[in-house]
């Protein structure tokens, strides 16, 4: 058996709704998985063998699109419980539910998101956000699946070109590629980059980050026989040719490379973080307060997430049972 964490996220939104909902439907679809619901059972209802309920008690009780900032720590133990238990071996992957980072930050907890908080509990220096999902709509322009890597993720943009650097951009390639060869299975991955200004900088006149920091690093892991092609403009890397071509798209800057990913995938994205000691996947929307409690939320993003992860865990054990 394969066993998945599904953390239930803001216990305000539409987490537990979702993540109840989503697993139930993915438990009768794969008889060879066990999902363990990690929160509080009030919220969860009653498990069954295969539909595991870690309980997590709340700090207050919660009222539907109402946020509780007493109600931040638990959210934090729901996340320490399935990384606990993916360290250990307890579960071959987590999955997560949206969470209300705001609310978190407010109580005085460090907190910028998902991503950011397991490179710290696993003390790994460097994670990747990388998202990859279905197009919503058909067209042979599209690829089957769109994957997008980012270099820098939850910061302000005016505090990107200060950030980039050559070894971070290495750094980063180095674990996209392990990531897509190991756990996705690709055998050769070729990675498409951008620039990170108009045109690509325009032979330097727009900027000089792709001349002294981009292209060198590029050529340095060309050097080492990885596949690259870049820097790209940003307004052009998703043409249908390149998206043909490329496994993924490695953006600069967060909304460069999620705003095209959404605009075709929104609502089947999975969000994926690369480069930990275990795998993480979640969806790739929010706590949605302004509909919880109301029976109306969407579950196909979970089920993407639910999908990739069990995957996932067959890439990386080689088989796809116990």
């Amino acid at each position: 058996m394969i066993h998945l964490a599904l953390t239930t996220g803001e216990p305000a939104g539409i987490g537990p709704e979702i993540s109840v909902k989503a697993a139930q439907q993915f438990l009768n679809e794969h008889p060879e998985v066990v999902i363990h619901l990690v929160g509080d059972q009030t919220l969860l209802g009653s498990g069954s063998e295969r539909l595991r309920i870690e309980h997590c008690p709340l700090e207050e009780a919660v009222a539907p699109g109402q946020l509780n900032v007493k109600n931040a720590s638990y959210v934090i133990a729901t996340l320490d419980h399935a990384i606990d238990g993916c360290l250990s071996g307890i579960y071959q992957a987590m999955v997560t539910a949206p969470v209300q980072k705001s609310v978190i930050a407010d109580s005085g907890i460090s907190f910028t998101g998902h991503t950011e908080y397991l490179a710290e509990r696993c003390q790994i220096p460097l994670v990747v956000m990388m998202l990859c999902g279905q197009p919503v709509f058909q067209s042979p322009l599209l690829p089957d699946q769109l994957r997008v890597a980012l270099v820098t993720t939850h910061m302000p943009l005016r505090e990107v070109p200060n950030f980039l650097s050559q070894e971070l951009i290495q750094d980063t390639v180095k674990i996209v590629e392990r990531d897509l060869r190991i756990r996705f299975s690709i055998p050769k991955p070729m990675i498409y980059v951008t620039g990170l200004n108009p045109h690509a900088g325009e032979s330097g006149h727009l900027g000089r980050e792709e001349m002294d920091i981009i292209g060198p690093a590029i050529k340095a892991m060309q050097a080492e026989g990885y596949s690259l092609v870049g820097p790209l403009p940003g307004d052009t890397i998703f043409s249908p040719q390149n998206l043909k071509q490329a496994d993924v798209i490695l953006a600069m800057s967060h909304d460069q490379g999620l705003a095209p990913f959404k605009f075709v995938t929104f609502g089947e994205g999975v969000n994926v973080t690369l480069g930990l000691p275990m795998i993480r996947t979640s969806v790739d929307h929010g706590t949605a307060l302004n509909i919880a409690g109301q029976g109306v939320a969407d579950i196909s993003s979970m089920l993407a997430a639910l999908d990739l992860a069990l995957n996932m865990a067959r890439n990386t054990r080689g088989t796809s049972g116990s």
